[in-house]
């Protein structure tokens, strides 16, 4: 739940009281305008949010909310889509889906955070665990947006293919996928960045990258033999 559409109930930002900040705020205060000032601007929103120090229920709230769209974008080319993959989905692994995307991917995002601000420490970063997940949880609210919107362009594209073949191309169907992941990892690698000190993001980025291709891949392939 929200509060005046700002934040979940309860939740005050350091500096807030009735009618506004303390001081002039850097950027927009309604939540969705701090997610498209983000887009723009993220290593400022980023500090904002630091400053801020929000509970660990609005971070919390942030990741439920990222898991959410996630599972719309999944479910999405899974409903959608009318061939027999989809089909297949609506019957046996959306249920689990709601789960892994609920419960799982929650975790995997606090353990994710984790791993990230272990590395980033090892590497000279300053940040804590908590400035970590602020910026972690904080990049994956901002680029859900994006994963829907690849969903939606992955099921526009499944349909145009049965009547313009060209959209069953590979360098038309694979961009939509890359459009939900690439998003997700430039504006985790910016906070990341901003949270541990660092004057360069594109180390990081290009780090994160390769690993998540990796993991891509192999999701790919053992999906394919059938393994999960």
């Amino acid at each position: 739940m929200t509060e005046n559409g700002l934040y979940p109930t309860g939740y005050r930002p350091t500096g807030y009281r009735s009618g506004g900040y303390n001081s002039r705020p850097n950027g927009p205060i309604s939540l969705t305008g701090r997610v498209i000032y983000a887009w723009f601007h993220m290593s400022k929103s980023v500090r904002r949010l630091l400053a801020e120090q929000p509970s660990e229920g609005y971070l919390f709230f942030l990741v439920l909310m990222s898991d959410m769209a996630f599972f719309l974008s999944w479910t999405m080319k899974a409903v959608i889509v009318p061939n027999s993959a989809g089909v297949g989905l609506i019957s046996t692994e959306i249920g689990a889906l709601l789960v892994v995307a609920l419960v799982v991917r929650t975790a995997a995002m606090y353990l994710f955070a984790m791993l990230l601000g272990a590395t980033a420490r090892l590497f000279g970063g300053k940040g804590t665990w908590r400035d970590t997940r602020i910026a972690v949880f904080w990049g994956a609210f901002v680029t859900a947006p994006f994963g829907v919107l690849a969903a939606v362009l992955s099921v526009l594209f499944t349909n145009l293919a049965f009547y313009y073949p060209i959209f069953a191309a590979s360098w038309i169907s694979l961009p939509p996928y890359y459009l939900g992941v690439l998003p997700f990892v430039w504006y985790i690698s910016v906070g990341l960045a901003r949270a541990h000190g660092f004057r360069k993001t594109s180390p990081i980025f290009l780090i994160m990258s390769v690993v998540s291709l990796v993991g891509l891949i192999l999701g790919m392939y053992f999906h394919a033999k059938g393994l999960f």
